[in-house]
C-alpha cells in the first residue's frame, strides 16, 4: 500500500509540474513573442477589469475552447479522428515516468526514490513512447479526411523518421560513457568533476551529442523551425485543421507538454539533471542550514527590488488608463512584499539550528529547485527559439535530417567508442 501511494504522489508531483507549466507556457509564448517582435501582446482579458499584463489570457482560452461548438467533418473516420487527440495528449504526459526530479526524499528512516518508474531501459522507454505521438498525428491527418491534414500527417511521418535516428545516436553516446540505460544512473553519473573542476555534464562530455539531441527534440516537437506538420503558410494549420473545441486544445496542450517532457529530458541527458554543481548531496546536507539562510536572503532581496520597481511604475503610470490597470502595479507590489515577509518570517524558525532530518529534507528541496529552474530554461529556450528562427522549406529539413545530423552522428558514435576504447572503456 505503501508503494502504491507513493508512486501515486511522484505521478501527481510530476502531473502537476507539466500540467501547470503548459498555461504558463502560453502566457510566455505570447509576451515572449511580443517582446521579441517589439509590441505589446495580448493584455485584453480581465476579471473585474484587472488584466494581469495577459495572465487571464489562458484562463479565457480554456473557458472558450471548453464551451466552444466541436464542428467535424462529415466523412471522418469516426473512431480515429476521435482517438487521435487523446493519443497525443496520453503519449504526451506519460513519457515523464522515467525522469528522476530528484536524488531521493527521507522520511521516517526510509529512502523514497524520486522517479516514477525506475526502469532499466529508461532511455528506451523515452524514445519509444515519444515515438507513439507522431501516430496521433497520422491518424488526425488521415482520420480527417481532407488533403491538407493528410499533408501534415506524411509530414509528420516522414519528420520523425528521420530525426529519430539521430536522436538515438546522440544518446547512445551516453550510454557507452555511463554503461547504462537507466536514467537514474546517467543523471547521478554526471554528478562527479572532471579533472576536479569540471562538472560531468553530458554536455561536456557530449558536446556534439548535445547539439543533436536538442536539435531533434525540437523536430520531434513540431517546433519551429521545424513546424512543417502544420506549416500555414502551406497547408493551412496541418494534421490538426479540422478540429475544434476540446480536441483542438487536446493537441495543442500536448505541443506544450512536449515541450517540457523535452525540457526535462535535456536537463536530465546533457546537463546534470537535479545536481548542483559543487554541491553534492552530502555536501548539501552538511551546509543546509547556511544554504537555508542564502536562500531566504536572496528571497527577501529580489522581492523588495520587484516590489520597487512596481512601485516606481505605480508613481510613473499613475492614472494613465483611467480603469483597473491603473490599479494593478499596487497589487504586483504588495504581492512581492508579502513573499518578502514571508521569507523574512521565516528567519524565526532558526534555520541555520536544522537538524539532520531537516537537512536531507533541504538537501531534496533543493535538488528538485535546481531540476524546476532547468525544465524552466529549455521550456523558455524552445520558445526563445520559435521565435527567432524561420520555418526551414521542406527539402531543407530532409537535407540537415539525412546529409548532416545522420553523418554527424554516425562520428560521434565512432570517435566516443574508440575514446573510451584507448582509455579503457566506460563505466
Amino acid at each position: 500500500m505503501d508503494i502504491v501511494l507513493e508512486s501515486l504522489a511522484k505521478i501527481v508531483f510530476m502531473f502537476l509540474l507539466i500540467m501547470g507549466m503548459v498555461p504558463a507556457l502560453i502566457w510566455a509564448e505570447r509576451k515572449g513573442a511580443a517582446f521579441i517582435q517589439d509590441r505589446t501582446g495580448p493584455n485584453r482579458a480581465s476579471i473585474a477589469g484587472i488584466r494581469l499584463a495577459g495572465l487571464v489570457h489562458p484562463i479565457a482560452d480554456v473557458l472558450k475552447l471548453v464551451f466552444k461548438e466541436d464542428i467535424a467533418p462529415t466523412h471522418r473516420h469516426r473512431a480515429l479522428y476521435n482517438l487521435a487527440p487523446w493519443l497525443v495528449m496520453t503519449v504526451a504526459v506519460s513519457t515523464y515516468a522515467v525522469i528522476p526530479f530528484g536524488d531521493y526524499l527521507e522520511l521516517g528512516g526510509k529512502r523514497i526514490p524520486l522517479v516514477v518508474a525506475d526502469l532499466q531501459v529508461g532511455l528506451l522507454y523515452v524514445l519509444a513512447v515519444a515515438s507513439l505521438g507522431t501516430y496521433g498525428v497520422v491518424l488526425a491527418g488521415w482520420a480527417a479526411n481532407n488533403k491538407f491534414t493528410f499533408l501534415g500527417g506524411i509530414r509528420a511521418t516522414a519528420q520523425m523518421i528521420s530525426y529519430e535516428i539521430s536522436m538515438g545516436l546522440a544518446v547512445m553516446g551516453l550510454m557507452l560513457i555511463f554503461g547504462t540505460l537507466r536514467l537514474t544512473d546517467i543523471v547521478a553519473g554526471q554528478g562527479g568533476l572532471l579533472f576536479g573542476f569540471l562538472p560531468m555534464w553530458g554536455v561536456v562530455l557530449q558536446p556534439l551529442g548535445f547539439v543533436l539531441f536538442i536539435t531533434a527534440v525540437y523536430a520531434e516537437t513540431n517546433r519551429n523551425p521545424f513546424d512543417l506538420p502544420e506549416g500555414e503558410s502551406e497547408i493551412v494549420a496541418g494534421y490538426h485543421l479540422e478540429y475544434s473545441s476540446l480536441k483542438f486544445a487536446l493537441f495543442f496542450m500536448a505541443e506544450y507538454c512536449h515541450m517540457v517532457v523535452g525540457a526535462a529530458m535535456i536537463s536530465a541527458l546533457y546537463f546534470g539533471g537535479y545536481q548542483i554543481p559543487w554541491l553534492p548531496r552530502p555536501r548539501l546536507e552538511q551546509n543546509a542550514g547556511l544554504l537555508l539562510v542564502i536562500m531566504l536572503a536572496a528571497i527577501i532581496a529580489v522581492s523588495l527590488w520587484f516590489a520597487v520597481l512596481f512601485l516606481r511604475r505605480v508613481q510613473r503610470e499613475k492614472g494613465k488608463f483611467g480603469d483597473a490597470r491603473d490599479r494593478e502595479p499596487v497589487l504586483g507590489a504588495g504581492l512581492w512584499l508579502v513573499i518578502a515577509a514571508a521569507a523574512a518570517g521565516a528567519f524565526l524558525l532558526r534555520p541555520w539550528e536544522i537538524g539532520p532530518a531537516g537537512a536531507s529534507v533541504a538537501a531534496t528541496v533543493f535538488q528538485v529547485g535546481a531540476f524546476v529552474g532547468k525544465v524552466v530554461f529549455f521550456a523558455w529556450l524552445f520558445i526563445w527559439v520559435r521565435w527567432t528562427l524561420p520555418r526551414f522549406r521542406y527539402d531543407q529539413l530532409m537535407r540537415l535530417g539525412w546529409k548532416v545530423m545522420l553523418p554527424l552522428g554516425l562520428a560521434n558514435l565512432v570517435v566516443t567508442a574508440l575514446v573510451l576504447a584507448a582509455v579503457g572503456g566506460g563505466k
